[in-house]
């Protein structure tokens, strides 16, 4: 193995975008609860949070499922064009987020938006950053299968590779806040990073869990892959200690 100093160990950060970056799910919920109503139906809270982190095409199926009468195209472009248009009034950024996105650009660390929101949407949030931190974006409109399959965070590899051959899976971090994000990554092979935010999720031993992002800094991510490589850092027993110690 080469050492760090010619072969960095932190190559990209993979991110997923809501709940990760943005604060969009309340919009989606809302969004979901006009539909069914305007069909004649009623969506409960419990309904909602079973589509966080899902595909569109699964929550459309749900949808459709709760009495919507429309197709499955047609449920996705009313939900997104309604969650474009809260975002275009006030973007919710989450804790952190924007400042962690900041200090990986400013260290060269390239990154990438791994999002099963469609390319419409990603591009207004991306849009609403400062700089062009986002090297490009894979959204749910460009796979086939959606989170929680891992193709999305491989086809993010793959795209990574084609400027850098050398790059390995193991030189990538993802971050997620969802059950089917968090298992999207691990079937990847990314090391992944959970920060639970409507939905809690359970312990595991594979992934690290962040209470937030809120004062997380290049180090912390370089550590964790550090441990992946056996380096000097936050091994296994350790990432399960901190998983078990995040505020529910």
């Amino acid at each position: 193995m080469q050492s760090s100093a010619t072969q960095p160990l932190l190559k990209a950060a993979l991110w997923d975008m809501d709940g990760t970056i943005v604060d969009t799910e309340p919009y989606w919920i809302e969004a979901e609860h006009s539909l069914v109503a305007a069909h004649g139906g009623r969506w409960s809270h419990g309904q909602a949070m079973q589509l966080v982190g899902q595909s569109l095409t699964y929550s459309a199926g749900i949808l459709q499922q709760a009495g919507v009468k429309l197709e499955i195209r047609e449920i996705i472009d009313i939900l997104t064009a309604e969650v474009i248009s809260n975002v275009r009034h006030r973007v919710p950024w989450r804790p952190g987020a924007r400042e962690l996105l900041d200090a990986l650009f400013q260290d060269g660390v390239r990154c990438v938006l791994v999002t099963m929101s469609e390319a419409p949407l990603a591009r207004e949030i991306v849009g609403s950053l400062p700089d062009p931190y986002f090297e490009f974006l894979v959204t749910g409109d460009t796979v086939t299968h959606g989170k929680p399959h891992p193709e999305a965070y491989l086809k993010a590899v793959e795209l990574l590779k084609v400027q850098d051959p050398e790059l390995s899976i193991d030189q990538c971090v993802a971050l997620e806040d969802s059950a089917p994000g968090v298992a999207a990554a691990l079937a990847s092979g990314v090391v992944t990073v959970a920060i639970p935010h409507i939905v809690p999720l359970p312990d595991d031993p594979r992934h690290t869990t962040w209470a937030s992002l809120e004062g997380r800094s290049v180090a912390d991510l370089e550590e964790l892959v550090a441990g992946r490589h056996g380096e000097p850092g936050e091994g296994p027993s350790q990432r399960t200690a901190a998983s078990r110690s995040y505020a529910q």
